[in-house]
């Protein structure tokens, strides 16, 4: 048994009393007006009923608005446990939304605002009156029209469940955790949207090489709807606004106006959407693409332009992501002109740029910003599924908690979530991915350290013998490790030397003396660093340490790295912070991987003594020796 049942099985084995909000209240009034130009920054807290549908929940603690008393004629006040009702809406779905204040300041209620003051749990009797029930009541009778209006007399006859106290904290608690995990959530899609138009915009960011394109130059057409107010009718091809274009910048055909096919049939084709086309808003609520992906009829106002790409130069749905980037809605915003409602010319649109890659990375983007864009948005996937099952999830049993009706066991099962995402590796694999490779500090992607010289002078002793090797710079040559000349420090506290001690993978790096001799550790166990050489541990899920051994030894990271770095200091050496702030060039893994095996079969044409250049150097060399030998041997 549940601690809800257990609590109404003893406070309310006989039911639970309906009660009006006439009986429950102890007080009801109305609030007095406060304008918008009455609002101030700072002030006394108050609240509007516009804030009431747009921006409180079921509960609020702080007012994001204030008001100078001073300017007030009238004052009505709440105080915390409150219940505010917006008595003036426009749907009759939403009429007398209400939401509970928890705050602890003496507050000021707005015009067209009911407060209910009462000495029940007042996100209990919040909650209670957000239920399918408690809305029906608050709509009955309602009209539909451009404003729908409640009042006292309509609030104050509402019926809800009052259980004793106890029963409604329990309630509350379990909405809460259900109200609390649906915020997360929405949450979290908001950071994914975030994350969204960071990693478009990081993606959409070309290098020098990319050409940049007016959308003149990309574009077959570029017009607007028809200037003149269309005919209206019943039924037939539908007429869009800006209204109908979503925030998921798709149409929504559902509620739209319609014109007789004649008018469809006499407009130029530039103004016939075909699929491919782009859909872009001009006035008002400017800057929202919509890419058009079937050949569908509609029309719609001046107020949208539409945009026809040359398919040989820009991909149509490449196009689209790239006006939804921070560049191109900059670009957006300094063409939009106007007092009252904002625009942006035709002309002023046709030569805004966006980068034009080639079609095969265009390809590449648009597989990555779709399957972003989908798991932002798409409502049959990823969060915004999860949220809406939530949001029902949470509906269902606060109507049934609330309903007191006899259901059996309620189950409820504390979720927790552990959303853990490596943004930076994340955009390291899609640049990867994108344009085949990605610049980047090694700091950011590898650990890079040195022996202190405390930790040698107070925790090294070196000796001739042993099974442990400090490698020193003189170990580190032409890629490899040289193990001619060693000393070992088993005698060493190496207890106190763990930031030292060297694992496969790990890289060296000589910073003093012959500066830029790199090895890589192939044992564990081993080896420890000795002074004057660097470990640099790369994260091995980006960059294959062979491949970074093979990238420090090119001629161009010599040239624009370490030589510039030495060129601008007396010191010969390079100090660890320079180290970090080394560019790498990083293919994916697998690119990686086939360059280190091509690299290492070049390495052992060159360097093997038992195959390749070396042993057929050698066979000619002794073959040399033979003749010349057998030349120069003369009788006597």
């Amino acid at each position: 048994m549940t601690k809800l049942e257990e609590l109404v099985q003893e406070l309310c084995p006989e039911g639970v009393v309906y009660k009006t909000l006439g009986e429950i209240a102890t007080d009801v009034f109305r609030g007095a007006g406060i304008t918008r130009d009455q609002v101030r920054e700072t002030g006394t807290p108050c609240v509007r009923y516009g804030e009431i549908y747009t921006t409180y929940g079921v509960w609020f603690e702080d007012c994001v608005s204030h008001t100078d008393e001073t300017l007030l004629t009238s004052k009505k006040y709440f105080d915390y446990g409150d219940i505010l009702f917006a008595i003036t809406g426009e749907s009759v779905e939403d009429i007398a939304k209400c939401c509970a204040y928890i705050g602890h300041e003496t507050c000021l209620a707005g015009g067209d605002i009911v407060v209910l003051k009462h000495n029940e749990d007042p996100k209990y009797l919040s909650y209670a009156l957000s239920t399918l029930d408690a809305q029906k009541q608050k709509s009955k009778g309602k009209v539909k029209s451009k404003v729908v209006h409640s009042s006292v007399p309509d609030i104050k006859a509402i019926r809800v469940p009052v259980p004793p106290l106890p029963v409604q904290r329990e309630i509350v608690r379990i909405l809460d955790n259900f109200t609390e995990l649906t915020a997360e959530l929405t949450a979290e899609l908001t950071a994914r949207k975030q994350q969204y138009a960071y990693y478009r915009d990081k993606l959409l960011t070309h290098s020098s090489e990319t050409k940049i394109c007016k959308l003149a130059d990309v574009c077959e057409s570029i017009a607007d709807g028809d200037h003149m107010p269309p005919p209206k009718a019943d039924d037939g091809i539908p007429f869009i606004t800006i209204s109908n274009i979503t925030e998921q910048n798709k149409i929504d055909f559902s509620n739209t106006m319609f014109v007789p096919s004649s008018y469809y049939d006499a407009l130029a084709d530039k103004r016939k959407p075909h699929s491919g086309d782009i859909l872009y808003t001009v006035v008002g609520s400017y800057g929202i693409p919509v890419c058009i992906e079937q050949d569908t009829k509609f029309v719609f106002q001046r107020h949208i332009a539409i945009l026809r790409p040359r398919s040989e130069v820009i991909k149509a749905r490449y196009m689209f992501h790239a006006m939804q980037s921070g560049a191109f809605k900059a670009q957006a915003d300094k063409a939009a002109k106007g007092a009252a409602q904002k625009t942006i010319g035709l002309s002023s649109l046709a030569e805004m740029t966006l980068p034009v890659p080639n079609m095969c990375i265009q390809e590449r983007l648009i597989r990555v910003l779709d399957n972003f864009d989908s798991i932002c948005t798409d409502l049959n996937i990823g969060l915004p599924a999860e949220i809406e099952a939530r949001q029902k999830q949470y509906e269902f049993y606060r109507d049934q908690l609330l309903t007191f009706a006899a259901q059996g066991e309620t189950i409820l099962t504390d979720r927790q979530t552990d959303r853990q995402t490596d943004k930076y590796s994340a955009l390291i694999r899609l640049c990867q991915y994108v344009f085949g490779y990605v610049s980047i500090e090694l700091g950011s992607i590898a650990t890079v350290t040195k022996l202190a010289g405390y930790e040698f002078t107070k925790y090294v002793t070196y000796s001739d013998q042993g099974e442990i090797i400090a490698l020193r710079g003189l170990n580190v040559k032409n890629g490899k490790l040289d193990l001619s000349d060693v000393k070992y420090i088993d005698e060493s506290d190496l207890s106190k030397l763990t930031r030292s001690k060297l694992c496969i993978g790990d890289m060296l790096f000589t910073y003093v003396g012959t500066i830029g001799q790199v090895a890589v550790i192939h044992e564990n166990d081993r080896y420890y660093l000795a002074p004057n050489v660097a470990l640099i541990r790369i994260d091995k899920t980006l960059v294959d340490p062979e491949y970074m051994r093979y990238f420090f030894q090119t001629s161009a990271f010599w040239e624009t790295q370490i030589n510039r770095l030495l060129q601008a200091s007396s010191m010969q050496n390079i100090p660890m912070e320079k180290i970090r702030k080394f560019i790498l060039q990083i293919p994916s893994l697998d690119e990686q991987r086939s360059i280190v095996s091509t690299l290492d079969r070049f390495d052992a044409l060159c360097t093997d003594l038992s195959s390749g250049l070396p042993a057929e150097i050698e066979a000619r060399q002794k073959q040399y020796e033979y003749y010349r030998d057998k030349l120069l041997e003369f009788e006597k």
